[in-house]
């Protein structure tokens, strides 16, 4: 995946920051409950892939431990920079074409990375070879065929929905899966992989929560985008800001599925 394919990639700093930083409030719980639950611990090494603003890869560092190791990879590098820890690296680097000479990790953790890439296939191998034997394998990956406005006025909810469809076009358009979450699972019984452990979060949430917060803030960054699919206007993506703001609207804003496994041991 090139920085061209990123939907995100001509964001301003501080508001893809904001973003990067709400998605990490909103879900790091269930992420580090689906981390913990491979076991992790002291001296393990963890392979953290699309690093965001680097809360997964800090709080990995601080299990594992001064002897373990957490490599963060990211395209875009300018928010984990920082990160000043002495058992984190931070690579600026695509996980496809990644050359990792004589590093085998315990963990490769992922979120919301995989949908972003038309060969995705190649980008989940690229993570299964750097695994040792007996690693496992974290990854979650949004839905977006689940997203439609439950109740809220009626013109905000056509406007909901209108926008639910730019993005279904704007994936479709660029090669990428909407629904790559779902489809996980089956794609990891194929790959021959063990303790398959599979969640599908769909939270209904009303307005002013956080992933309504979050999408909101999507909304606004990527409306050019939605727009030129001809599926939503600047009209619709106005009124899905505002629904996204009504604590007495309601909607599905997308599914996030959940997929843990392990490699083979040798």
């Amino acid at each position: 995946m090139s920085k061209s394919q990123y939907v995100f990639t001509d964001s301003q700093y501080v508001k893809e920051l904001e973003r990067l930083q709400a998605i990490e409030q909103v879900f790091d719980l269930a992420s580090r409950k689906r981390i913990q639950a491979t076991g992790i611990t002291v001296d393990w090494r963890c392979l953290e892939v699309g690093a965001g603003a680097g809360s997964v890869a800090q709080w990995m560092a601080a299990v594992v431990g001064e002897n373990g190791k957490v490599v963060a990879v990211d395209l875009d590098t300018r928010f984990v920079a920082n990160i000043q820890l002495p058992n984190v690296e931070v690579l600026e680097a695509d996980i496809r074409h990644l050359s990792l000479e004589n590093r085998s990790f315990d963990l490769v953790h992922a979120r919301y990375v995989l949908i972003h890439i038309p060969d995705f296939q190649v980008a989940l191998a690229r993570m299964l070879d750097l695994l040792k034997p007996g690693g496992w394998i974290v990854i979650e990956e949004p839905d977006f065929s689940a997203a439609r406005a439950i109740t809220g006025e009626e013109r905000a909810c056509d406007s909901v929905n209108r926008v639910n469809r730019a993005i279904l076009q704007m994936f479709a358009d660029r090669n990428m899966d909407y629904a790559l979450g779902v489809k996980l699972p089956a794609t990891f019984q194929t790959l021959g992989l063990r303790q398959l452990s599979v969640e599908n979060d769909v939270p209904l949430s009303n307005g002013g929560s956080g992933i309504a917060t979050v999408m909101k803030m999507s909304t606004v960054q990527l409306a050019e985008k939605y727009i030129a699919t001809g599926e939503a206007t600047q009209d619709d993506i106005e009124q899905y800001c505002l629904f996204s703001e009504d604590r007495n609207a309601w909607a599905i804003y997308y599914a996030t599925v959940g997929v843990t496994a392990q490699t083979a041991a040798s």
